[in-house]
C-alpha cells in the first residue's frame, strides 16, 4: 500500500444551510410611544393655530387711578348681542332679531386665586345694574359699551368693585351655540317650563338636552318674574354644565368633538391683545367649581332717564369685593341668589 493511502477515505463537506436574517423583535412600547408624540405635537400644533385665530382686542385700559395689581387672576366674561357674520338664516334660527350694534346681555366677574385655601369665585354682574360711567354720569352698566366698548366696560367694572381686571373674553350669539353644538349639547335640569318666543324656546320642566339654539335661547331668556336676576343664575347654571362637558373625557379624548369645539371657539371668542388659548383653558377648568352667585342686590327701583335698574347692597357688595381683591375666600351665602 502506498504511504497517501493513510489519509483515508474523505467524503466531501456538506455545505452550511444558508443563514437566516434574525428578526428583529418587535417593541410595542415604541411604537405606542411615537404615536403619542404624534398625537401630542399634532394637538400642540392644532392650539397654536387656534390661538393665531383668535380675535384680539385692546380691552384692559390703562388710565389714571386703575386699580393697582391684586393676587390672584381676574377674568371679565362678556356675553354680547353682536350678529355679525350672522345669515339671515341663521338669525331666524337663533331668534336674534335683527337689531344693530353690539351690546352686553351677560356680564361676569371670574376670580381664580392664587391659594389653595380660597375657591374660584364666578360672580354675576346684572346688565341693569345702576353703576358710574367713566365721562357718562350714572347709567346702566351695560351702556358703558355702547358708550366706548370693551375699554369702557372694563374701567366701569373696575371703579364699581375696585378690582383689577387681568384677562377679557367674549363671545357673540353665533360663536356661543355653535360651541354648545360642538360638544353634542348639554344636559341641563329645569325646575319649571320656559316658553318665550322672543328667545325662541319652548323647554319643558325637568332633565333635557339643549342644543345651540336652545342653549341661546335659555341664556337670553328673561321670561320671570324677576326678569335679569332670573337670567344670570341661568346663565350660571348653563355655563357651569357647558364648561364641565367641555373638560370631560368625553369630550378631550373625542377628536370629532374637540376639533370642531376649537374651531368654533376660535372663530367666535374674542380675547384682549396678551390673551392666549392656554389662558382660556383657565377659565373652562375652573368655571364648574367655583363658589358662584350675583353681587349683592338692594333694590331694582325706576330712575328717570334710566328706567328699571339693578341697585346694589353697598355693604355686602364692597365685601365681596374687597375679598376678591384680596385673594381671600368668599362665603357663599354672600352671594347667594335672592330669595
Amino acid at each position: 500500500m502506498s504511504a497517501g493511502y493513510h489519509h483515508g477515505y474523505q467524503q466531501p463537506r456538506r455545505p452550511m444551510p444558508p443563514q437566516r436574517p434574525m428578526k428583529k423583535k418587535r417593541r410595542p412600547g415604541r411604537v405606542i410611544l411615537v404615536l403619542l408624540l404624534v398625537l401630542v405635537l399634532g394637538a400642540v400644533g392644532f392650539g397654536f393655530y387656534v390661538d393665531s385665530t383668535l380675535t384680539r382686542i385692546n380691552a384692559l385700559p390703562d388710565y389714571e387711578g386703575r386699580p393697582a395689581e391684586t393676587p390672584g387672576t381676574t377674568w371679565l366674561l362678556v356675553g354680547s348681542d353682536a350678529r355679525e357674520g350672522l345669515t339671515q338664516e341663521q338669525k331666524d334660527a337663533l331668534a336674534t332679531g335683527d337689531a344693530a350694534g353690539r351690546r352686553t346681555d351677560t356680564i361676569m366677574m371670574l376670580h381664580l386665586p392664587d391659594n389653595s385655601a380660597a375657591k374660584p369665585v364666578l360672580v354675576s354682574i346684572p346688565r341693569d345694574s345702576y353703576v358710574a360711567i367713566p365721562e357718562n354720569g350714572r347709567n346702566k352698566v351695560n351702556a358703558a359699551y355702547a358708550f366706548g366698548g370693551p375699554q369702557m366696560l372694563v374701567q366701569t367694572v373696575e371703579g364699581a368693585t375696585g378690582v383689577r381686571i387681568d384677562h377679557y373674553m367674549e363671545i357673540g350669539f353665533g360663536g356661543f351655540s355653535d360651541m354648545v353644538d360642538a360638544v353634542g349639547g348639554v344636559d341641563l335640569c329645569l325646575d319649571q317650563p320656559i316658553k318665550d318666543p322672543l328667545a325662541g324656546i319652548d323647554l319643558p320642566a325637568g332633565c333635557q338636552e339643549l342644543d345651540g339654539p336652545q342653549a341661546l335661547g335659555f341664556v337670553r331668556t328673561r321670561a320671570f318674574a324677576t326678569a335679569d336676576l332670573q337670567r344670570v343664575q341661568n346663565q350660571r347654571q348653563f355655563l357651569s354644565a357647558l364648561f364641565a362637558k367641555v373638560k370631560s373625557p368625553a369630550t378631550l379624548a373625542n377628536p370629532f368633538r374637540v376639533i370642531p369645539l376649537m374651531n368654533a371657539a376660535s372663530g367666535a371668542v374674542s380675547v384682549n391683545d396678551d390673551d392666549h388659548v392656554w389662558h382660556l383653558a383657565s377659565v373652562a377648568l375652573n368655571m364648574s367649581e367655583a363658589t358662584s352667585g350675583t353681587v349683592p342686590v338692594g333694590g331694582t327701583p325706576t330712575v328717570p332717564g334710566a328706567g328699571s335698574v339693578v341697585q346694589w347692597n353697598k355693604e355686602k357688595a364692597s365685601q365681596l369685593f374687597d375679598l376678591i381683591s384680596k385673594d381671600q375666600p368668599v362665603p357663599a351665602e354672600l352671594i347667594a341668589p335672592p330669595k
